[in-house]
């Protein structure tokens, strides 16, 4: 079977956004383009790592453009995107692999989000060896997200990615895991309910 690839070059809208209440979510990618809409899940630690490694990968171009390729210092307000995600959200698959790229030429952020795959080896070595044919092959690959965003159009997206990703429930002030509504069962007191 060929791969599937869903290319927006460029999209309309790309965005991470949830589906769910907090403690429950589902997060999402989402790319929209010319009526076409792709949702592809993934976990939320994922979507936290996309954003800062957009963010670190812009930086580094500026840094080495000397501060002449067209990316923001910060995600400019005009391109900024608090709407929810487009409905239906119809899950694609879920991401595996991510994947990012600055191409030079068309001074563009290349976001890849490979569907997951689960490979069977009996040693390392075969495992290592399977994932590298995976990710070498092109035409027979698991499906794929890819999208070509503007220096502007990346910093948007990791600004909200990581908006939504801190949208959760707050912390707990002493463990740090996340405070259900209900109470939280905190390891720092050794096991009693906070809020009770």
């Amino acid at each position: 079977m060929s791969r599937q690839v869903f290319l927006y070059d460029p999209p309309d809208r790309f965005v991470a956004g949830t589906v769910g209440l907090p403690g429950r979510r589902t997060f999402f990618l989402q790319a929209s383009a010319a009526g076409r809409v792709t949702s592809v899940a993934l976990e939320k630690t994922q979507v936290a790592a996309l954003a800062e490694r957009i963010d670190e990968l812009l930086d580094e171009v500026v840094r080495r453009t000397g501060g002449n390729a067209p990316v923001p210092a910060v995600a400019p307000s005009d391109v900024a995107d608090t709407a929810p995600l487009d409905s239906p959200v119809e899950e694609e698959f879920r991401v595996g692999t991510m994947a990012l790229a600055w191409d030079g030429e068309e001074q563009r952020m290349i976001v890849e989000a490979q569907a997951l795959v689960e490979l069977e080896a009996e040693s390392e070595e075969d495992l290592a060896e399977a994932e590298e044919r995976l990710l070498q092959d092109e035409e027979n690959g698991p499906p794929m997200l890819r999208v070509r965003l503007t220096g502007a159009q990346a910093r948007a997206f990791a600004k909200r990615a990581l908006d939504v990703v801190n949208a959760g429930r707050p912390p707990c002030p002493l463990c740090s895991l996340p405070l259900d509504p209900e109470g939280h069962v905190c390891p720092r007191q050794n096991g009693y309910r906070r809020g009770e």
